[in-house]
Order: structure tokens, then C-alpha cells, then sequence
């Protein structure tokens, strides 16, 4: 998969898949090739995800302590 797509590119795509998919009107071989690329997509997002709750979280640490840290010195 393409590592320069988007979070919003690829949950789109992932969107399409799925509606192709809830048609019913694919082939097997089809239905198998969109499967595997929505699994890709799916983890891609999912990481993108992890990646943005991890940077949040260390902002948030680094934010907090300096809260602590101002309330100290008052």
C-alpha cells in the first residue's frame, strides 16, 4: 500500500469497499481483492489511529506537567 495516503483518503476508500462489498454484485475474485485491500486499509487506520492516541497522550503528560510545575513556583 501507498505509505503517502491520508487517514481521511483511506478511510474512504475503505468506505467504498465496504459498499461494493454490501452489494453483493462482485465476483469471488473480486470480493477477495477488495477484502484484502479493506484489511489493509482497515490496519493502516487502525495505526494512524494508535500513532495520533500516543502523540495525544504525550502532549497531554508534557502539558500537564508543566501545569505542575507553574503551580510550584506560585
Amino acid at each position: 500500500m501507498n505509505n503517502n495516503i491520508t487517514f481521511e483518503t483511506a478511510m474512504n476508500k475503505l468506505g467504498e469497499i465496504v459498499d461494493k462489498l454490501e452489494n453483493g454484485e462482485v465476483s469471488l475474485d473480486e470480493l477477495l481483492r477488495l477484502f484484502e485491500q479493506g484489511t489493509e486499509l482497515a490496519s493502516f487506520c487502525y495505526d494512524k489511529l494508535q500513532n495520533a492516541e500516543q502523540r495525544i497522550t504525550q502532549i497531554t503528560s508534557l502539558n500537564q506537567g508543566r501545569t505542575e510545575s507553574e503551580d510550584l513556583d506560585e
